[in-house]
């Protein structure tokens, strides 16, 4: 009778016991394969929505904009976004100009952020803008309409349709101030956003500036964010001409997101070591109670003839056959976890009134799992490898029983 028949019939001896353990390694499995592929579509979700309302999967600036933000480190457009936009697998280009400012109103006055967009692309891509109704959102990029975050338009208690100046802070030092209307109002659930957006066209925000034709940021929006390593030796290549630009990936041009979702995804880890750790103590447990419910039964097998090493494989089998059928049974159960996750998620709508807002990103109240299935694969044979190395010790300790001894037990 070789290994696996009979290892298979000495798991089952004791049906109770392999069942349960069965159950806790079947059932650790699913809850690591299904939350990680919970927090992978959350992750997702996030970079989605993050890249969209900022910097994009890559993102150009001027030398070390992206760190000081300072205003004077701007660059000439000069065509770059349509060129950029021209790479297959470019969804949108984004030029911006970002200039720090003072909003005021007849009561109050607010620090602001001055954003210059184009209109139509920004439309498109930017989450924040789709709540716009269409006669909401800018008419040109050169016209004196602004939208404005919901918390500032309150705090200057102005409305849609009211004027109101900002005054921002030209390249040559002097002041510049322009008489802005109303007309549009954003709620994008970011309290910085809401309190200090004031969007226009970049042409003008270009001109208050005193920076005609130039931009601070040009965002590139990918319809597939797994292309960005292909994307990205383009994008370079295409700046490759003025050394002072500096193409970025997504990771460090928002580093507030990117460390946010590393911090999350350890914190996961370690949950995961946890769960991973406690199927560890299961195994060894049920294969060294066998193995010491046993003893007499083995003190006879090697009193026959039998090798120690021969006893030690065959414990090893029972703990090969367990983690497989682990391994079989868990990665079904989370794949039926995980198809629930992707097609209807978990809604938190219920416990919270907006969305959710996480690493200076709003995202779907809605969280939706994606399918990670290298991943899951990876994670089962490494549970069904973690049983087989639990059996070590059980194994060990039956391979040097003394025969005489071991018949002698009760």
């Amino acid at each position: 009778m070789n290994y696996l028949s009979l290892a298979w019939k000495n798991l089952w001896r004791n049906r109770r016991r392999t069942l349960i353990t069965l159950a806790a390694m079947s059932l650790s499995l699913m809850l690591v394969q299904a939350f990680h592929n919970l927090s992978a579509g959350v992750y997702r979700q996030m970079v989605n929505s993050g890249v969209r309302a900022g910097s994009g999967h890559i993102a150009v600036y001027r030398g070390d904009y992206v760190r000081s933000r300072d205003e004077k480190l701007s660059f000439a457009e000069a065509g770059l976004a349509g060129r950029l936009a021209a790479i297959p697998e470019v969804e949108g280009v984004l030029p911006r100009v970002y200039l720090p400012g003072l909003a005021q109103s007849s009561r109050e006055s607010r620090g602001i952020l001055l954003t210059g967009v184009d209109p139509a692309a920004e439309l498109s891509v930017n989450p924040f803008l789709k709540q716009l109704a269409a006669e909401d959102m800018l008419p040109s990029t050169e016209g004196r309409e602004a939208i404005l975050g919901a918390r500032l338009v309150k705090e200057l208690k102005i409305a849609r349709g009211n004027k109101f100046v900002v005054t921002v802070q030209k390249r040559g030092g002097e002041l510049q101030s322009e008489l802005l209307r109303v007309h549009g109002v954003v709620k994008t659930g970011i309290k910085e956003i809401d309190g200090g957006l004031v969007m226009v066209g970049r042409e003008r925000a270009a001109a208050m500036g005193g920076i005609p034709g130039q931009v601070h940021e040009i965002a590139v929006i990918l319809d597939d964010p797994e292309a960005d390593r292909r994307v990205f030796p383009r994008v370079e290549a295409l700046i490759a001409d003025q050394p002072e630009l500096r193409a970025l990936p997504w990771e460090e041009a928002m580093l507030n997101l990117a460390n946010a979702i590393k911090l999350d995804y350890a914190s996961q880890k370690f949950i995961f070591v946890i769960i991973l750790l406690i199927v560890t103590i299961g195994v060894v447990n049920t294969l060294l109670m066998s193995v010491m419910e046993r003893m007499r039964e083995f003190g006879v097998i090697l009193a026959i003839g039998a090798s120690p090493l021969r006893l030690a494989g065959m414990i090893m089998a029972e703990a090969t056959l367990l983690g497989v059928l682990s391994m079989i049974f868990g990665t079904l159960l989370g794949s039926l976890a995980t198809w629930y996750l992707v097609r209807y998620g978990i809604d938190l709508r219920a416990l919270i009134s907006e969305n959710l807002e996480y690493g200076g990103v709003v995202f779907d109240p809605i969280l939706r799992a994606i399918w990670d299935v290298p991943w899951m694969l990876r994670i089962a044979w490494y549970v069904a490898g973690l049983c087989l190395a639990a059996s070590l010790y059980p194994a060990l300790k039956a391979a040097r029983l003394a025969p005489v001894e071991a018949m002698r037990h009760v």
